[in-house]
C-alpha cells in the first residue's frame, strides 16, 4: 500500500513494543501494521493502551490477540488490572510464514479490523477513546511499520499484494457543500482520463439498502457510469443513462463485497478502453466504456446509504488491479 501523509510512522519497531500515539486517536483515523508471522509461531497481540505504566499495568482500551495454534481471534479489554468478557473469533485470517497487512479503523463507537484487504471483525468500545494514548505490539509477531493515518490520509488498499501504486499523488474532491454529507456532489474540473482514478472512502449504514456512485457528464444529464450496490439484495448494478434512456445492466459478479454496517474503499481506475473497479482491493469487474470521450465527465455523485470517510482522485496509474 502507497500512504499518503501518514501522521506518525513507527519504523521497523523490536518487539516487544511500546509507542506514544501523538495526540491519541481520532474518529475516522486508522492504524496501519504491516509486518509477519514468523515460522513456529504460536500467538501475538496489539494493544490500545491508556499510558504504559506496568505496575500498576495500564488499562488497555482494545486487545487483539490471534491465536494461531487454536485458529482463533480474542478482543478483549482490561480496566483496573482486571480482564473483561472476551470476544472470540473462531476464524485465522494469518498464515505462520507469510506477510500480512492489518488496518484498524477508528470510530466513535468501535474499532474495525481488516487482515489482508477483508474485513475480520468489530469491536465496540469499552473504554473511552479519548484516553488511548499508546500502542503496544508483543509476542510472535515481525513488524515493519506501523502508521497512524489521520482521516483525510489515502490508504488506497487494505491489500498491498493485490493494488500497488507508483506514486502517492492524490487530490482531495471536494463537495459543492465543502464536506463528505451525503448526497454528496461534486465538479470534476480537470474531467478523467486514462491512468486516472476516484477513491472512495466510506461506510454502508446498518440498514443499508443500497447506494449508488454517479459519474455524470458537463451537461449533468447522462451518466457515463453508474454504479449501485444493492446491499439488500447482494447485486452489484453497473449501467449508464444516455440520451435519456439506460442501457443494459451489468450485474456478474463472483461475490459481493458489501455488508450493511461496514467500512469499504472502493476504486474506479479508468484506463482507455474500462473503467476497472476494485473494493476492498480485490478486481470486482471492468466496465466498457459506453462514452468514449473521458474529458467529458464533469460531475461526481454519491446518494444513499452511506457515510463517506473521504473521496479523492488520483493522478498516477496503478501498477496492476487484477484479480
Amino acid at each position: 500500500m502507497s500512504i499518503s501523509n501518514p501522521r506518525q510512522v513507527f519504523s521497523n519497531p523490536s518487539i516487544p513494543f511500546a509507542g506514544t500515539i501523538l495526540g491519541g486517536l481520532l474518529p475516522g483515523e486508522m492504524v496501519l501494521m504491516q509486518g509477519s508471522v514468523p515460522t513456529g509461531a504460536e500467538r501475538f497481540q496489539i494493544d490500545f493502551t491508556c499510558g504504559s505504566s506496568v505496575k500498576p499495568r495500564a488499562d488497555v482500551a482494545f486487545h487483539f490477540n490471534p491465536r494461531l495454534k487454536k485458529s482463533r481471534v480474542v478482543c478483549n479489554t482490561l480496566e483496573k488490572e482486571r480482564w473483561g468478557r472476551e470476544e472470540i473469533l473462531y476464524k485465522m485470517p494469518l498464515k505462520v510464514g507469510a506477510a500480512f497487512e492489518l488496518i484498524i479503523l477508528v470510530l466513535k463507537d468501535m474499532y474495525k479490523v481488516a487482515v489482508n484487504g477483508a474485513h475480520l471483525l468489530e469491536y465496540k468500545h469499552r473504554v473511552d477513546l479519548d484516553r488511548v494514548d499508546t500502542i503496544c505490539i508483543s509476542g510472535d509477531v515481525s513488524v515493519q511499520a506501523v502508521a497512524i493515518l489521520p482521516a483525510d490520509s489515502a490508504p488506497i488498499s487494505p491489500s498491498a499484494s493485490n493494488t500497488s501504486l507508483t506514486s502517492s499523488a492524490s487530490e482531495a474532491i471536494v463537495s459543492s457543500s465543502g464536506d463528505l454529507k451525503v448526497p454528496f456532489r461534486s465538479r470534476l474540473d480537470k474531467g478523467l482520463k486514462a491512468g486516472r482514478s476516484i477513491v472512495i472512502k466510506g461506510q454502508t449504514n446498518q440498514n443499508a439498502h443500497s447506494f449508488c456512485i454517479n459519474l455524470r457528464d458537463v451537461s449533468g444529464s447522462n451518466i457515463v457510469l453508474h454504479l449501485n450496490p444493492r446491499v439488500k439484495k447482494g447485486v452489484f448494478v453497473r449501467n449508464s443513462f444516455l440520451s435519456e434512456c439506460w442501457g443494459p445492466e451489468e450485474t456478474n459478479l463472483g461475490s459481493f463485497p458489501f455488508a450493511a454496517g461496514e467500512y469499504f474503499e472502493m476504486i474506479v481506475l479508468c484506463n482507455q478502453q474500462h473503467f476497472k473497479v476494485a473494493v476492498n482491493g480485490l478486481h470486482q469487474f471492468d466496465y466498457k466504456h459506453r462514452v468514449q470521450d473521458l474529458s467529458s465527465i464533469g460531475h461526481l455523485e454519491i446518494q444513499g446509504d452511506v457515510s463517506l470517510l473521504d473521496v479523492r482522485t488520483l493522478g498516477d496509474p496503478l501498477k496492476r488491479l487484477t484479480a
